[in-house]
């Protein structure tokens, strides 16, 4: 029974992502959206399963989440950096703090490091 309710909640997030993802009107939401829920879900299918097998896979299990902990808020920072840098349109800002930076973002870091000495 909990392992059901695990399973069928992990499947709703993972839903909920992915009309996210559809949704949302510019990339940084979208990817915000698929990554948040979409770990959440995953986790979530992952432990219904683990509880499911009656603990069997509990270690394999476990790392397949810590892995998704670790390595999907980094990429989602690039995936946003690289949107907001390429100058895609976002939705829902009225003043861009950093606009003087991307302004900027022609030169390379080392021509800007050799700027600041």
């Amino acid at each position: 029974m909990i392992a059901k309710l695990l399973m069928a909640l992990g499947v709703l997030f993972l839903l909920i992502a992915a009309i996210g993802v559809i949704r949302l009107p510019d990339a940084l939401q979208r990817m915000h959206s698929a990554t948040k829920a979409g770990t959440l879900g995953t986790a979530l299918t992952v432990a219904g399963a683990v509880v499911a097998l009656r603990g069997e896979g509990a270690g394999t299990g476990a790392l397949a989440v810590l892995f998704l902990l670790v390595t999907l808020p980094i990429g989602a920072q690039l995936l946003g950096r690289a949107a907001y840098r390429s100058g895609t349109t976002l939705k829902g800002i009225e003043h861009d703090a950093l606009a003087d930076d991307r302004a900027g973002s022609d030169t390379s870091s080392v021509d800007r490091a050799d700027r600041d000495i």
